[in-house]
């Protein structure tokens, strides 16, 4: 595998990814930064990769605990380079998993909070002709039923669940997690203020009962001005978090 050397949140973390497969970008930043962890929990990111969103949550979260679990063997090796390398080993791991079996097959209780960004696509129909090394982060092969199952197992009564997909499928992530899940809040990101949403960042609390929340939506650019806009800048710098109010 041919690999890059990448900086993330500001510089604090140094990632080590496959040139020609998933690279993390903008939503993984922003996954992380939805995170919030406090002293003393326990974190899991589901289908972690190389370890972006895995490294960038602790960084933000000094005081808690994660685990990366993923069934790519080159991408665990990766991901536990990364930790390595990131001076992350005492309270970040991560290991073999696959989110189309029980959470049970993994060996461990249940945590305070789960993270996923799961592929967007459930059929191969739907995408045109991915590389061999971007397939597993672009299609589920088990479908986005699978992941969500796996993420309500994975955490303890009242622990949250965080996604982050495509807005269009904001209505099944809602159904397919509602049966174990609520106390949804939902927070949309746009390309620009003037264009429908691409992504859909969602929380759910296991056996919540509060009503949904459709928080004011994230703004990634302003047409004509600088890369991204300031709020979306210092998110990704680890300045902000994503609040959910």
């Amino acid at each position: 595998m041919t690999v890059t050397h990448d900086g993330a949140l500001g510089g604090r973390i140094r990632i080590i990814q496959g040139r020609d497969g998933y690279r993390a970008g903008v939503d993984a930043a922003l996954l992380a930064a939805a995170c919030g962890a406090r002293a003393g929990e326990r974190v899991l990111d589901a289908g972690c990769g190389a370890g972006a969103v895995l490294l960038a949550a602790a960084v933000r979260s000094p005081r808690a605990r994660f685990v990366g679990v993923e069934r790519d063997p080159q991408a665990v090796a990766l991901a536990q380079a990364n930790i390595a390398a990131n001076d992350l080993a005492d309270r970040v791991t991560a290991v073999a998993g696959d989110i189309g079996n029980p959470f049970s097959r993994l060996g461990m209780k249940p945590f305070d909070a789960a993270l996923a960004n799961p592929p967007f696509f459930d059929d191969p129909a739907a995408l045109r002709g991915p590389g061999a090394a971007k397939r597993e982060a672009w299609i589920s092969d088990e479908g986005l039923g699978a992941w969500a199952a796996f993420l309500v197992k994975a955490v303890r009564e009242g622990g949250d669940i965080t996604l982050i997909h495509r807005a269009d499928r904001l209505g099944d992530i809602l159904a397919l997690l509602a049966p174990k899940a609520g106390s949804f809040q939902a927070r949309a990101v746009h390309p620009f203020a003037d264009a429908p949403a691409k992504r859909v960042i969602v929380r759910a609390i296991k056996t919540g009962k509060a009503p949904l929340r459709l928080l004011p939506p994230l703004i990634l650019h302003e047409r004509g001005g600088a890369k991204h806009t300031d709020e979306v800048e210092a998110i990704l710098r680890g300045e902000a978090g994503l609040g959910w109010g």
